[in-house]
């Protein structure tokens, strides 16, 4: 089987008809009830998505088998996956957070830096996380100024430390810091 993506994650209880609050990590959040089934993170479980509406912030969806509180209950933390060549192609200059994970990552130079640990988006734009082989990682703008390259078949990104962009005009070129678009389906590992 190949790699798999965390698309969604399962919340709390929803009423008493087995409804659960829906976390989905996915461009569209519907597009979870197109994958097919929805696994666990071990593969053993599968979930089908039956039914599902917004809310504020998630979806209420409900799971086929699922008819009452207590089941929906025994769901909640629940992240769900699908394997990788499920996931629609992505376009120039985006990319799913899975296929970042693990690439190395070297200076502008070609000095190593260490591997991506991770991409965050704590609300004001996606991070990449690198760790170096010693000492605490690095969470860096994930911007076309800190991160020109990203060379997925050659398993590297590049990036261009802050202290090489500080001088740069911080005037009128904001394309230079906005963020790249990554889709938000990120890898097996913990979100």
């Amino acid at each position: 089987m190949s790699a798999l993506v965390c698309v969604a994650r399962i919340g709390a209880a929803h009423g008493v008809r087995g409804a659960v609050k829906l976390w989905t990590f996915t461009e569209d959040p519907f597009a979870v009830r197109h994958y097919g089934p929805l696994l666990s993170k071990d593969g053993k479980r599968q979930f089908e998505v039956a039914t599902a509406r917004e809310a504020r912030d998630h979806l209420v969806a409900t799971f086929k088998g699922v008819t009452t509180r207590d089941e929906a209950e025994h769901l909640n933390g629940i992240e769900l996956y699908v394997p990788r060549e499920k996931l629609p192609a992505t376009d120039a200059d985006e990319y799913y957070h899975t296929d970042l994970i693990g690439l190395a990552a070297v200076t502008t130079d070609g000095e190593p830096l260490g591997r991506v640990l991770a991409i965050h988006n704590f609300g004001a734009g996606d991070i990449i996380e690198i760790a170096p082989p010693k000492g605490a990682t690095m969470l860096l703008p994930f911007s076309n100024a800190v991160v020109p390259e990203v060379d997925i078949a050659g398993g590297r990104v590049v990036i261009a430390l802050p202290q090489e962009i500080e001088g740069e005009d911080g005037g009128s070129d904001l394309s230079a810091r906005r963020p790249r678009l990554v889709r938000k389906a990120h890898g097996g590992g913990d979100p």
